[in-house]
C-alpha cells in the first residue's frame, strides 16, 4: 500500500537503479506515515560514514502526540547492506549520480523507502519528456473518441 509518491523525482531525475529499504523510525513517525503525513518533495538521501539518511523529508508531528513527539525534518536512517552502500557509494562518487527518495509504503507491516540511483536531467531533457507525455496523452485521447464513435 503507497503512503507517499514523489511525482517530481521523475520529472527531474533520469532513473537508473531502483532499491527497497527500510527505515529507523520513531513511535509518532509511524504513526503520523500511517495517517498519510509525509512528503517526499525536497527530500534527498546521503551517505555518511558508511550509513545511508534521508535528508529533508517531512513527516508531520503525531496530531495525538505529547511532548515528546518528534521534530518534523529530523534526518532518518535508512537500512541498506554493507555490500549495496559501498555499490552506491562507489557509483555516486564516479559517476556523480545522485539518490533520490521515490515512494514510502507498507510491505508486511513494515515502513518501506523506494530509492533511486538517479542522473540529473537537463531542462531541454524535461522539454522533450513533457512533449513526448503530451502527445502520447493525445493520442490516448484520439483512441478513445474513436471507440466511442464506433
Amino acid at each position: 500500500m503507497s503512503i507517499a509518491n514523489n511525482k517530481k523525482a521523475f520529472h527531474d531525475y533520469d532513473m537508473l537503479e531502483e532499491y527497497e529499504t527500510g527505515i529507523v523510525l520513531l513511535g509518532t513517525e509511524v504513526k503520523s506515515i500511517r495517517a498519510g503525513h509525509i512528503n517526499l518533495k525536497e527530500s534527498h538521501i546521503k551517505i555518511i560514514n558508511s550509513e545511508a539518511f534521508l535528508i529533508n523529508c517531512h513527516i508531520s508531528p503525531y496530531e495525538q502526540g505529547n511532548i515528546n513527539n518528534h521534530d518534523p525534518l529530523r534526518s532518518r536512517k535508512l537500512l541498506l547492506n554493507r555490500r549495496e552502500l559501498n555499490h552506491l557509494a562507489g557509483k555516486i562518487k564516479e559517476q556523480g549520480l545522485t539518490l533520490i527518495p521515490l515512494k514510502v509504503y507498507i510491505k508486511n507491516r513494515r515502513i518501506k523507502v523506494s530509492m533511486g540511483l538517479a542522473k540529473g536531467k537537463k531542462l531541454y531533457d524535461k522539454r522533450r519528456s513533457l512533449k513526448d507525455k503530451d502527445m502520447q496523452r493525445d493520442v490516448e485521447r484520439s483512441f478513445r473518441g474513436s471507440k466511442k464513435a464506433f
